[in-house]
């Protein structure tokens, strides 16, 4: 019988120390002589791992003093495998070369610059990459035994992603795009003749450009006849090939209520993937916070689903030469897992931790919505308080969690932060505010020139419209976020004082005019779209920094900084300490060092929660 007990203070089998130890697994892919041996990339405290096993072996580490992970931008893009050797992109930004059996890696690329996306063409001789110094990117290639000097492909674009080889090796395929575009507004998709002999490329021409649309994962069939690819139609997306031989296009899946692409924030994102027979084509459909996979005839268009269960979210699919299936997999009480299909079963090929903890005490979400300030829908996922020994009276205390981006989505996968807390006693509500991704293109784009606003107001009006539904404690709701879910967090408590009883914020946006002067090459001009350019824009600059209104905060804040931060630098957190110490707020600030955007060590995780989970006894559970 379930002992009642305050909210907030449940005894939980969930600790801090077992959610800072758990991996985080990053890409998947097929390789190997004969394309059985899956690699993976698993992130253990901050480095990135490379895996892989063949057939019923054991799994085997192939990188030990490496961290494996895409350079440019924010990563992606970690892998390539051909034969019996892969080739990785390493943190410090060279690529490397590695047998799949016994050997160590070696160097293919200077020691300078960043690399991602590593391509290899079909007969082994050459690796196409994208190159980043941090201001010129473009397509580099070098030859797959690290003898010669890379060579410049193409450049002149602002940004590079995603290069493919035609299956002769005769062309290359990748995706481009210009500031002040994100990859998600409008890229272009580009083919070239490839010459062996200069190592260059000619002949190009544009396959994929819409004012507005985004083009992104090209991909040939397996007998070069298709250029297949992801191009933004409407509201959602389109699959469409592109026929080599007659230049004519045909849309094989249309996007209708389901998004096929969700935003391209890191390199090597794989939605879909061809059938080594070319006769059809895997891809997933995002659409209700969840993921689906569905399998299309290349001639007839018909689609069928193929049975994923109990998995809801799925990423990364890679098809074997052999037609088995591997991807990343979760669902919201399973955590996140390296799956294959064998085209009857799914097998569990590697788990990102022990999964030793009862169903019971993993909250599932539901989808729910609230109206926001202006008469607007809001979505979100309510996480509801989880654990068989416990119960309690009324609604809970309740963590609203504001995904960052802001262009970006919480999903029905696995999410051990909100079932830390649900098994504690707190509900988790995530706010997918109007700005995020998987709701359709007027749903993302509503946020445009209104970032500090509409989040703002989506995110407390959730306190009021869940409240009205008896699903939380108005009195007792915490606001949570990082990046730009940070800045939500700073802009709702000077705005909205007393709305929440107290905030959580990770590395947030303080400053948009100092965010837009000193943050990367890829969000350089990201505010252009959010807030508006500059000079014109300059009044919702100042109005919707939380710096210039910091004095009006009253409700108490714990911030969290990593030292070496490069999007948003520990100034933005130190401006608003500095105004916090002046008013008198009660306030901790906690500032990690050699962590960056994202905290990844399981020291730093393990300091995070116990911080947090301390803060809010005091000024929440046990506050008057």
């Amino acid at each position: 019988m379930a002992t009642q007990k305050p909210y907030g203070m449940w005894s939980s089998p969930i600790s801090a120390k077992m959610l800072s130890q758990r991996l985080r697994l990053s890409e998947v892919i097929w390789g190997g002589e004969d394309g059985r041996t899956l690699f993976w990339v698993e992130g253990r405290s901050g480095q990135g791992v490379l895996v892989s096993r063949t057939g019923d072996d054991a799994p085997r580490d192939l990188t030990a003093e490496h961290s494996v992970r895409g350079g440019v931008g924010y990563g992606g893009g970690e892998l390539a495998a051909a034969g019996e050797w892969v080739i990785f992109a390493d943190r410090g930004g060279r690529l490397y070369r590695r047998p799949a059996g016994k050997g160590l890696p070696r160097p293919l690329t200077p020691p300078f610059g960043a690399a991602a996306s590593p391509a290899i063409s079909p007969d082994g001789r050459w690796v196409a990459y994208v190159y980043s110094d941090g201001n010129v990117d473009l397509l580099a290639l070098v030859d797959s035994e690290g003898e010669r000097w890379p060579v410049k492909l193409a450049q002149g674009a602002d940004f590079y992603m995603q290069p493919v080889w035609h299956p002769d090796r005769t062309a290359l395929a990748w995706v481009e795009w210009d500031h002040p575009n994100m990859p998600w507004n409008a890229t272009r998709i580009c083919l070239g003749k490839f010459s062996p002999a200069t190592l260059s490329l000619s002949e190009w021409v544009t396959v994929a450009a819409e004012p507005g649309r985004a083009a992104v994962q090209p991909r040939f069939s397996p007998d070069g006849t298709w250029l297949s690819y992801l191009a933004g139609s409407g509201e959602w997306e389109d699959l469409v090939l592109l026929d080599l031989r007659d230049g004519e296009k045909k849309v094989l899946v249309h996007g209708d209520g389901f998004h096929l692409a969700l935003p391209a924030w890191v390199q090597g994102i794989r939605d879909y993937d061809w059938s080594p027979d070319g006769e059809s084509i895997y891809y997933f459909r995002h659409a209700g916070g969840q993921t689906t996979l569905w399998e299309v005839d290349v001639n007839s268009g018909e689609s069928r689903q193929i049975d994923t269960g109990p998995y809801t979210w799925l990423s990364q699919i890679s098809v074997s030469p052999h037609g088995e299936l591997a991807m990343l997999a979760s669902s919201p009480q399973i955590p996140d897992r390296v799956v294959r299909w064998d085209g009857e079963e799914w097998h569990t090929v590697a788990r990102s931790e022990g999964e030793w903890i009862d169903e019971e005490y993993l909250s599932y979400p539901k989808p729910v919505t609230w109206t926001s300030t202006d008469g607007q829908p809001v979505h979100g996922l309510y996480y509801p308080p989880a654990n068989p020994n416990f119960g309690a009276d009324g609604p809970p205390p309740a963590l609203f969690h504001v995904h960052g981006g802001p262009t970006s989505s919480a999903w029905m996968r696995y999410n051990p932060e909100a079932a830390y807390y649900t098994s504690r006693g707190y509900a988790w509500v995530e706010v997918n505010y109007r700005g995020s991704s998987g709701y359709g293109c007027s749903y993302q784009q509503a946020l445009n020139e209104r970032w500090g606003e509409l989040d703002v107001e989506d995110t407390v009006s959730g306190v009021r419209g869940l409240a009205e539904q008896g699903l939380v404690d108005p009195n007792k709701a915490i606001i949570i976020g990082g990046s730009a879910g940070g800045y939500t967090v700073l802009n709702a408590l000077a705005r909205h004082p007393g709305t929440f009883k107290a905030g959580v914020c990770l590395y947030g946006v303080s400053n948009l005019f100092t965010l837009a002067m000193d943050t990367h090459k890829f969000e350089e001009r990201y505010t252009d779209q959010l807030v508006g350019p500059l000079p014109e824009a300059a009044g919702r600059y100042h109005d919707w920094s939380p710096v210039f209104h910091a004095s009006q905060i009253r409700d108490p804040l714990i911030i969290f900084q990593g030292a070496d931060d490069q999007v948003v630098p520990p100034s933005q957190s130190e401006e608003i300490v500095a105004a916090l110490k002046a008013s008198g707020v009660p306030h901790e600030y906690h500032v990690y060092p050699g962590e960056g955007h994202g905290f990844r060590r399981s020291e730093t995780l393990l300091d995070y929660y116990q911080k947090v989970e301390r803060f809010l006894l005091q000024y929440v559970l046990f506050a008057a």
